[in-house]
């Protein structure tokens, strides 16, 4: 099956925002996940400048628990990052004295309910995907991940949908024994197999015939995704390198170590 090509600039990026992060909470105990910083700056934001730096420009975020955090973040993002002079008489008036940060972006900020599942989040958001597919991706997974070779298989794939295959570092060290002996001792090798790591692609026909909006328990990952690769309809794209989740407070840690290092391996924008 051909499908009809869309300008990345007009389809609408799904994230899914509506995470507790309860194993964040050395972290930041009182943020939203997507809020807990990287560098100074939200997971969220991440995600986002590596969307843009391949020409997406529409954001969809699904929000869930402290959702109007994360709107006060955008809101405030150009006072937040700009030189301004407040006038406390009067209007109250903003003149900025910078432009930093001028994102090209446009978010749509959708409640879709404190615990609401994954599958059920985005079949809420359904009247803003107004374009022949959309992609969706979760607000604590980064990588750098080359999208227009996701969306390329997606669309060679002729499938309805397609998710990127990843490689997670695995969380102990690796060791090759021989009798009573350790041979080798590899410290936090990447798995031989993939997980799913997010930024899919899927074809707006997908919501109406896999989704369920009432379904509030009902996980993208569980019976959505099972049914498509089931019914042959869910390709991958493999990624091979750098991908992490941000799950834990080590993994919080970690992938800020690397930030203040210079060693974003995630960082595909330039600054």
């Amino acid at each position: 099956m051909t499908y009809p090509d869309v300008p990345t600039a007009e389809i609408p990026v799904v994230i899914l925002c509506g995470g507790m992060g309860t194993r964040l909470r050395e972290a930041s105990e009182h943020l939203p996940k997507p809020l807990v910083d990287i560098g100074g700056r939200p997971v969220l934001w991440h995600i986002m400048k590596t969307y843009s730096h391949y020409g997406f420009r529409r954001f969809v975020l699904c929000l869930g628990y402290k959702g109007d955090m994360i709107k006060d973040y955008f809101v405030d993002h150009r006072a937040r990052m700009n030189d301004f002079t407040l006038e406390l008489r009067g209007s109250h008036e903003l003149e900025f004295h910078t432009a930093h940060e001028e994102e090209d972006w446009s978010i749509t900020f959708a409640e879709t309910g404190l615990t609401t599942a994954t599958g059920a989040r985005i079949a809420r958001v359904a009247q803003y995907l107004d374009a022949p597919r959309f992609a969706v991706t979760y607000g604590d997974g980064i990588g750098a991940i080359d999208i227009p070779a996701v969306l390329k298989s997606h669309l060679a794939g002729g499938k309805l949908g397609t998710l990127t295959g990843v490689h997670p570092s695995g969380r102990y060290g690796e060791m090759v024994l021989s009798g009573d002996d350790v041979t080798q001792f590899n410290e936090k090798q990447n798995q031989t197999g993939y997980v799913n790591g997010g930024f899919f692609f899927f074809e707006r026909e997908f919501v109406d015939r896999y989704l369920d909006a009432s379904a509030t328990d009902e996980m993208l990952e569980h019976a959505p995704l099972q049914r498509l690769a089931r019914d042959g309809q869910l390709g991958v794209h493999r990624h091979e390198d750098f991908w992490m989740g941000m799950d834990t407070f080590r993994d919080w840690k970690e992938l800020n170590g690397m930030w203040d290092d210079g060693r974003a391996d995630w960082k595909v924008w330039e600054d």
